[in-house]
């Protein structure tokens, strides 16, 4: 479990944006927003859902050991699901936030803390696509940090991807992958998924058809 520190004035806290929990009808919804005080966004008519803050990671403890296993060769689990969101008090001592902080985001921070040549971002998606749900619906294979800030991608899913996929190739990672988990090595040899990098072998070469 790695706890991952976030800063207690970052604008997220002031609107929570992420749903967590189980699912509340009108009459739960309106007991627990009295005696929590939480916030709550409706997901259907007559059914409701917590939502909580989602700050940017700013720092992960614990980030020597990790790294000195990962040095000495042992494969590393760690930052499942963004991590355990914690805050910096003025004396000093971190206590845990109720959040959910970017699981995407927290392992660009992770793998450029540990200065790695490549991130993988393995889902279910088999690679990013241009003009997602359009007539003219493709899958990107190569593609660089500047052109993807000039499209629009869904804050919900495939945007926090791509944001810490441009983030880990500028602060000078090679190549940030997005893809399918099985298939990871064919993302990582070109065959497969989107590549992201600074000065890609064929500048926006290439749409799968």
């Amino acid at each position: 479990m790695t706890r991952v520190e976030v800063d207690p004035l970052d604008p997220a806290f002031d609107q929570p944006t992420k749903p967590i929990g189980p699912v509340y009808t009108d009459a739960e919804a309106k007991r627990l927003r009295a005696e929590h005080h939480w916030s709550m966004v409706a997901e259907a008519e007559g059914r409701l859902r917590r939502v909580v803050p989602s700050p940017l990671p700013i720092a992960l403890l614990g980030l020597a050991p990790i790294r000195l296993l990962v040095e000495a060769g042992v494969c590393v689990i760690c930052a499942g699901g963004g991590g355990i969101p914690v805050v910096r008090g003025e004396d000093g001592k971190m206590r845990g936030v109720e959040a959910v902080i970017d699981k995407d985001r927290t392992s660009a921070l992770l793998a450029m803390a540990l200065q790695a040549d490549i991130l993988l971002m393995l889902t279910d998606v088999e690679a990013v696509f241009r003009d997602w749900g359009g007539p003219d619906q493709a899958a990107i294979a190569e593609i660089t940090p500047d052109a993807l800030d000039a499209m629009d991608f869904a804050a919900g899913s495939m945007g926090p991807k791509i944001t810490a996929a441009c983030g880990f190739v500028r602060s000078g990672g090679s190549m940030a992958g997005i893809g399918r988990l099985q298939d990871a090595r064919a993302i990582v040899e070109g065959r497969a998924g989107t590549q992201v990098r600074i000065d890609p072998l064929s500048v926006m070469s290439a749409f799968i058809s």
